[in-house]
């Protein structure tokens, strides 16, 4: 069942031991969704709390420690933020597979996993969708707006994405004019680098290959170059954002080795390539210009997987 946002408000209303469920390697957008409904459903006398996720990165810990849930909380509702597949869950979530009462999300291949649904394509963010759910709510306070403003700002690259809409500087303004402090949102996540990940990006630039005229570039991260750096998941966060910055680069994989043989790839794609059409491929997906999957192989077998997926969908691409 697909609800709009009127619809999935109401719903939101009528549950009560409401427990919020993120997805695996916990970005911005799912955590600060996460965070806000918590707040929203707390604003209206109910209890919630946010299934702990032990991949927390340093930046979004803040947002998401003071709601989450202690271990004898016992749901009666069960919703999800920004989780566009059940391959997404982490293992702790796993037990809620089949009882998520509703999912929001916002990514085209969506499952629609949930008893009731809700999804907006379109939408830059998830923060986006939640925000016109959570205003049919009740009144945007400075403890929801903080979170959707985390959410919105980062799946954005702070408002400077191809994904970036009207919409989505409305939402922003809206958040901003309740009094939150959003310049400290944008230093933390957009303006400060830890030397460890300055090392990592230099280290990610020396190894880059380039394919198809040098507007495929390939980025590595190896658990090896993380460990040569002591770097933690915080200084790894939103890695994939480098490669699309390099001249001339319209398809840019960044491919992070999660365990021995585990590679996740995250693609970054101009109009040319569709990144979704091109994750499907391999099982994964995401938007036409971000997305990703998870292939188990060595990295040379991966990296020819996701090349050739990549020849499949763009246009005179040459080997």
């Amino acid at each position: 069942m697909t609800l709009t946002v009127s619809k999935a408000a109401d719903l939101l209303r009528s549950m009560d031991h409401v427990l919020i469920l993120t997805h695996v390697r916990p970005d911005g957008d799912t955590v600060g969704c996460a965070a806000a409904l918590c707040a929203g459903l707390r604003a209206l006398g109910k209890a919630a709390y946010l299934l702990p996720n032990p991949e927390l990165t340093e930046n979004s810990a803040p947002y998401f420690l003071p709601y989450a849930a202690p271990a004898d909380f016992a749901p009666e509702y069960v919703v999800s933020t920004d989780i566009a597949s059940v391959g997404l869950f982490p293992e702790n979530a796993k037990s809620y597979l089949g009882r998520v009462d509703l999912a929001v999300d916002h990514h085209p291949s969506f499952e629609h996993f949930g008893k009731a649904n809700i999804v907006r394509p379109e939408a830059a963010a998830c923060g986006e969708l939640l925000y016109d759910i959570l205003a049919e709510l009740g009144p945007i306070t400075p403890a929801i707006a903080l979170p959707l403003y985390v959410a919105v700002s980062t799946d954005t690259g702070c408002f400077a994405y191809a994904n970036t809409t009207p919409h989505t500087h409305a939402v922003a303004a809206a958040l901003m004019r309740t009094g939150i402090d959003y310049r400290a949102v944008n230093k933390t996540f957009f303006r400060t680098k830890s030397r460890k990940r300055m090392q990592l990006e230099g280290a990610m630039m020396n190894g880059c290959e380039f394919y198809d005229r040098e507007r495929v570039a390939v980025l590595s991260v190896p658990m090896s170059l993380m460990e040569r750096f002591s770097a933690t998941e915080s200084d790894a966060e939103d890695l994939s954002a480098l490669g699309p910055q390099i001249q001339g680069v319209d398809c840019a994989v960044t491919m992070r080795e999660l365990r021995p043989d585990v590679w996740k790839l995250s693609l970054r794609t101009g109009p040319r390539i569709n990144a979704t059409e091109v994750c499907q491929e391999l099982g994964g997906g995401g938007h036409a210009a971000a997305a990703g999957c998870t292939v188990e192989s060595s990295w040379d077998e991966a990296k020819r997987r996701i090349l050739a997926a990549i020849s499949h969908h763009a246009p005179d691409y040459e080997s």
